[in-house]
């Protein structure tokens, strides 16, 4: 049975805006000149987001001064934390050398991250553009083109931005499950072109292929799905899904864009043991710039060469390879290679640590509360988590089914009024949680636990 927090969060809501009376102000301003007063819907939390200043390591400094403890962390694409040295004094020295800002011409820093990126993923060949939404529009074309078909396959309540064939299947809607479209706007045909499937549910999978295999064009899954709940796949669904797309003719895509370079200094499908035919990677690649990429088997990739019988129109945006954040992904990626012996375990360590230490603060204050992001046999370091408030004690939540579904899991709690509690004890969350980076300490994660306490206690009285 659904809870009402009406009367909680008018009060959260009310003591926010008197803490933050700048960030409040700003955000009127905004809502004057932006819709909703930004530009990325997830960040505007409501009544208002933190306007934030300056933002180094684990913390960010907001309009009213507040040093808050962020485990958001660019949308989990900052390991090393906000503005690492490592890639802001590189940067600050291509600017006062008078290079780093758009030329419109090749340069050797394309190459030399390409190849970076092809060594550590073992693609073939890569592409560059600016965004994981444009990159998993990008590759669910090319297996269009290379397969000749038309049906992409997509986890419900899987991710993979805002473009038009991830635009089914990744909101919950009561009634519907995950079967609906999530946007106005879209093509009349987008509904049957996208084929949902339910993930590390393997029994479906084959199901689903045996009745449509011959007509997918590819099938596009994280192996560590984000936004549906921050829960790794397992082995025996990606090798199903790879011996299933390689007996029907499908392309396998694996959407990295939050799981590459996070959990080793690479693709996360070696984890598996599973090669895809393509993959797709942004955030952490970046280093803090936009930076994303399609990479994988050279005779799809080579579908967008001038050569190509299919040539799929992947040519490239004004920004696709800019110097700067070139530079940015090829420094950061470099130091995640070189360092990938100190980095990976202590972020498993610190990860392992965040979910154990707010678990117990919520149970010991007598609220349920469940975080995902548990390891598995192949991600066995897992440094995000969500945090969940199921309405049955002891629910384990395995899947975007169990974690989107608001019949399961207390979604107001966790999505509304969560926030506005954790951000009056100067820590911002994002999904219940976030990510961990290497800037965060065990002070920090002690910290945490300690505020978990009191906003479980507010969540009592």
């Amino acid at each position: 049975m659904q809870r009402d927090h009406t009367k909680l969060l008018a009060e959260l809501t009310a003591e926010y805006q008197r803490y933050s009376p700048k960030s409040a102000a700003l955000n009127a301003t905004a809502k004057a000149h932006m819709v909703d007063g930004g530009n990325h819907a997830l960040r505007l939390m409501q009544p208002f987001p933190p306007r934030i200043v300056a933002a180094q390591g684990a913390y960010v400094q907001d309009e009213d001064g507040h040093r808050i403890l962020d485990f958001w962390q660019g949308h989990y694409a900052n390991i090393l934390g906000h503005n690492p040295a490592i890639v802001s004094s590189v940067l600050a020295d291509a600017f006062e050398s008078r290079r780093g800002l758009q030329t419109g011409f090749t340069d050797r820093l394309q190459v030399e991250t390409a190849e970076i990126l092809c060594r550590q993923t073992g693609a073939e060949r890569v592409r560059f553009t600016t965004s994981g939404a444009l990159a998993t529009m990008y590759a669910i074309m090319l297996g269009g083109a290379f397969t000749q078909r038309n049906l992409v396959m997509k986890i419900g309540g899987g991710w993979h931005g805002g473009q038009p064939w991830g635009l089914k299947g990744s909101h919950f809607q009561n009634g519907h499950g995950f079967d609906s479209l999530d946007s106005a706007g879209l093509a009349p045909g987008t509904r049957d072109q996208v084929l949902i499937t339910r993930f590390n549910d393997p029994a479906m999978l084959e199901k689903q292929f045996r009745q449509y295999g011959d007509k997918i064009a590819g099938f596009i899954v994280e192996p560590f799905i984000g936004a549906g709940g921050s829960i790794p796949a397992t082995r025996e669904y990606l090798q199903t899904a790879r011996r299933l797309t390689q007996q029907y003719g499908a392309v396998l895509i694996f959407d990295e864009v939050i799981s590459g370079f996070r959990f080793r200094a690479g693709d996360a499908g070696a984890l598996f043991g599973v090669k895809p035919d393509l993959a797709t990677f942004a955030k952490a690649i970046g280093g803090g710039m936009p930076v994303a990429a399609v990479a994988g088997r050279a005779d799809i990739m080579n579908l967008v060469g001038r050569g190509s019988s299919r040539p799929v129109a992947f040519s490239g945006g004004t920004y696709s390879g800019h110097p700067a954040a070139m530079l940015a992904a090829k420094t950061f990626m470099t130091y995640l290679v070189e360092h990938e012996a100190e980095i990976y375990p202590r972020l498993a360590a610190l990860g392992q640590k965040t979910r154990q230490t707010i678990v117990s603060a919520f149970t010991e204050e007598g609220i349920y509360a469940y975080c995902t992001g548990k390891p598995n046999d192949a991600i066995t370091g897992i440094s995000l988590a969500m945090l969940f408030f199921p309405y049955q004690a002891g629910r384990q939540l395995e899947r975007p089914d169990d974690t989107r579904d608001p019949d399961v899991c207390d979604l107001v709690l966790s999505e509304k009024v969560l926030p506005i509690a954790m951000l009056l004890e100067n820590v911002h969350v994002v999904h219940g949680l976030g990510a961990v980076s290497t800037a965060h300490t065990e002070a920090d994660i002690d910290r945490l636990g300690e505020v978990c306490r009191r906003v479980a206690r507010r969540f009592r009285s």
